[in-house]
């Protein structure tokens, strides 16, 4: 949380966050002898929200709103009246639904928002690891941990409100499940996380301005409150320390920080008389002075999946964030099922919403397609449609909704379903092409493969590059190293599979890094961790873009916690970790971040890369396995965070840590950048798509780590078709080629070949596939389709099929 940012610019002040609410926290706070009240959800006094009957409810009843009508004035509510038996904090618990996936559910809810007697509405704005680590309740509810109230004694206003939608499997809906919910009394008061508002800076501040650390309770004490805190910046060192009173009847305190270099700095903070308890922890960031570059000279892309991840309230200070870690683009995407429940009906305001947010804030979205609703799907077409129109038409919708560039779906070569990379590069084609024939049309860009291999061998053999202006994958390091990853190979293996296929000029992107880190529930990376993501994020960068990609998009901006591996660049504050920090310096040091190349004539031990700023500056990343000192004449030096080394006669000591070198003068050296490609062709406009019976679906990919053989099951004589669409606006005659008898597999076709295709439609041609006395079973071989337009050849479509 924190201030807004201009207000922040003006003021001079930095909240920085500093939380005992599943951080750590200086002692476990007891409860006082007072019996806990419980209420019923369905007891509330003023609801607008219906009752719902059920068995497993507490009291036989239980509040349930799941609508898709916009919520009257003052929103979806449910008011309670409460009779404390004294005043005092109180720890507030539900059993309801959360607003993030839990491991016991995948059901969601709305974000709440509360307010106590006559305040304000405030949001329960918070990360996806508390929810998602929530124990469970019954059916999809949860045990929910929401808040500390501050009640008086004898009666009290509680009300729970819903104003925002979530996205369900069928839609966006206004939802909620309220069970009950329980008040426990706390035993005294402790330092807490600062609300101001929900609409601020996320603890960052740029060098050179003013800014104060901000320190809480969770309720007002009657006499004054002392509060001892230390800041301690990423290498360990203390930069900070004292004391600080929050007055009686008051929550906060402010504290003036002295000028500190850009980094990361580490907040601890208890009670004065707090002995030796662990203290609060929280963190924040001080951020170069020089911004990173903007537009399309930046390289440097963060994944958000915000609809999920990042509350409401927070969004505005997230995208700020984002940005002011040097992020260019944002890779997002939305549930095509809630985005289309019935064909040609949308439902997307909720994430356009999101869209707008991220371009106000000048972030380039990449949006993502999902698989297709249950309606477009059959059995042997998941999880794609198995009308390619629907593909067509719904990517051609996202596109008119203004992102930088549309990606053709998320790793579909390590799914558990048996969709094979033939099927999937007609589904790429159309999609393309929906985007293709939108005006202003965002950048096309091809699946993010998890892994080279065999499925991507199919997929690119079914010429789906020409249709695209970006080839995309992902890479991340054995999960297993949980000490200093190394870079994964990926980008080296695309580089060469694209320089094979002769398309090394277009553009390539890691449209996923980063690293698995395990983490305990309810808590954050440890320091140790937290330095490891910091290297690992700049080598990863580096070396990705030393490897020829255009772009690199990290996984993970916001706070995220998944089957005990953490991802995020925040913590469970929404406040950032050194990797946000170490993003912060290399976009703001590599600037438009032209490789160069090797650096030569390093020490034993040291790597070294060079980068053109595109500011006439020089700039070399260096590290090194084991401590050593390395010349540097002539060079401004910075370390890991952005800050300014001295150097003892011209030498700069490097480590695991890496540090920035940079000197006068340019080597610019010019890579693809991400463009359209020239118009498509009529002949490129027919996809041709081959369809089997769901008994002849080839085998589960088992998340890509099933061996071949992986085409088609076939008997020996099979019937099949092939669908021919049509994407043009103007009807087109289209001659289809059976496949050339070939390893002793043959086709022939069971009518006319030479077929006439309405506009935007589709023909479907039926073949029987024949297999001789000689083909050997379970081994695959290819069966390729091919057509003709007007003379001009149309992409083929490339299966694999065996003998079953």
């Amino acid at each position: 949380m924190g201030l807004n940012r201009r207000t922040a610019m003006k003021a001079g002040l930095l909240t920085t966050a500093v939380s005992a609410l599943g951080l750590n926290s200086a002692r476990s706070q007891g409860t006082s002898a007072t019996p806990a009240l419980t209420v019923q959800g369905e007891a509330a006094t003023r609801t607008n929200i219906p009752v719902v009957r059920d068995r497993r409810a507490s009291g036989g009843s239980y509040l349930a709103l799941n609508t898709k009508k916009t919520p009257p004035k003052g929103g979806w509510y449910a008011a309670y009246t409460i009779q404390a038996p004294e005043a005092g904090v109180y720890a507030l618990t539900a059993v309801a639904t959360a607003p993030v996936e839990t491991p016991h559910t995948e059901a969601t809810a709305s974000y709440l928002q509360l307010a106590l007697n006559d305040g304000r509405f405030a949001e329960i704005a918070r990360s996806q690891p508390y929810w998602y680590e929530s124990k469970p309740a019954w059916g999809n509810l949860s045990v929910l941990d929401l808040d500390d109230l501050e009640l008086r004694r004898g009666e009290n206003t509680l009300t729970f409100r819903v104003t925002e939608p979530t996205v369900l499997e069928t839609g966006t809906a206004y939802a909620l499940a309220l069970d009950r919910f329980t008040l426990r009394r706390r035993e005294g008061l402790e330092l807490r996380e600062v609300h101001t508002g929900g609409d601020g800076t996320l603890s960052t501040y740029r060098f050179g301005e003013p800014a104060s650390l901000a320190l809480g309770l969770n309720g007002r004490p009657d006499d004054p409150y002392r509060v001892r805190y230390t800041v301690v910046d990423y290498f360990g060192e203390r930069v900070a320390e004292g004391y600080a009173t929050i007055a009686a009847g008051e929550t906060t305190v402010k504290v003036p920080l002295p000028q500190l270099p850009p980094g990361n700095y580490r907040v601890a903070a208890s009670a004065a008389d707090a002995g030796d308890a662990e203290a609060v922890v929280g963190h924040f960031a001080c951020l170069p002075a020089l911004a990173a570059a903007s537009g399309a000279a930046n390289r440097f892309g963060v994944n958000v999946w915000a609809t999920s991840l990042v509350p409401p309230s927070r969004l505005d200070a997230f995208a700020a964030a984002m940005r002011d870690m040097g992020a260019g683009w944002t890779r997002d995407g939305q549930a095509w099922p809630a985005a289309e429940p019935t064909p040609g009906a949308y439902d997307t305001e909720h994430h356009d919403g999101v869209t707008r947010t991220m371009r106000r804030h000048g972030l380039a979205p990449l949006e993502v397609m999902s698989p297709a609703p249950e309606w477009a799907m059959t059995t042997a077409s998941l999880p794609l449609p198995t009308d390619l129109r629907h593909a067509y038409r719904y990517a051609r919708r996202l596109a008119s909704r203004h992102p930088a560039a549309v990606q053709l779906s998320n790793e579909p070569d390590v799914d558990v379903t048996s969709s094979t990379g033939d099927a999937h590069a007609a589904f790429v084609k159309a999609a393309a092409l929906g985007i293709a024939d939108t005006p202003d049309r965002p950048l096309v860009v091809l699946p993010g493969i998890a892994q080279a291999g065999h499925f991507q061998d199919l997929l690119l053999a079914n010429d789906v590059v020409r249709y695209a202006d970006v080839w995309a994958f992902h890479g991340y390091p054995d999960p297993a190293e949980q000490g200093e990853p190394a870079f994964p190979g990926a980008a080296e293996e695309q580089r060469e599979l694209a320089e094979r296929l002769g398309a090394d000029d277009v553009p390539r992107s890691m449209t996923e890094c980063g690293a698995f880190f395990a983490v305990r529930p309810g808590v954050d990376l440890a320091p140790a961790q937290q330095a490891v993501q910091a290297r690992y994020l700049v080598r990863s960068m580096v070396e990705g873009l030393a490897a020829g990609n255009t772009r690199q998009f990290w996984f993970a901006g916001p706070p995220l916690h998944d089957d005990g591996v953490y991802f995020g660049l925040l913590s469970r504050e929404f406040q950032p970790l050194p990797a946000y920090s170490a993003c912060a310096a290399l976009t703001s040091l590599l600037g438009e971040a032209h490789f160069v190349g090797p650096v030569n004539g390093l020490p034993t031990g040291v790597v070294g890369f060079e980068f053109d700023s595109g500011r006439g500056e020089s700039v070399r990343v260096l590290w090194a396995s084991q401590p050593v000192r390395v010349p540097v004449p002539g060079a401004t030096v910075y370390d890991v965070m952005g800050a300014r080394m001295t150097t003892d006669g011209d030498a700069v000591p490097v480590s695991r840590d890496p540090v920035y070198t940079v000197t006068k003068g340019t080597r610019l050296v010019t890579r693809p950048t991400p463009h359209h490609r020239a118009s498509l062709s009529p002949a490129e406009h027919i996809v041709l798509s081959q369809r089997y019976a769901a008994r002849n679906a080839a085998p589960n990919k088992d998340n890509g780590d099933a061996e071949p053989p992986l085409g088609y099951r076939l008997s020996r004589r099979t019937r099949m078709s092939l669908d021919v669409y049509n994407f043009t606006s103007t009807s087109r005659t289209v001659t289809v080629n059976a496949p050339r008898p070939a390893g002793g597999w043959s086709a022939r076709a069971e009518g006319p070949t030479r077929v006439e295709v309405p506009p935007q439609g589709r023909t479907t041609l039926d073949f029987t596939i024949t297999a001789t006395s000689g083909v050997k079973r379970r081994t695959d071989h290819r069966l390729k389709f091919t057509a003709t337009l007007d003379g001009d050849d149309v992409p083929p479509s490339v299966s694999l099929v065996q003998l079953k």
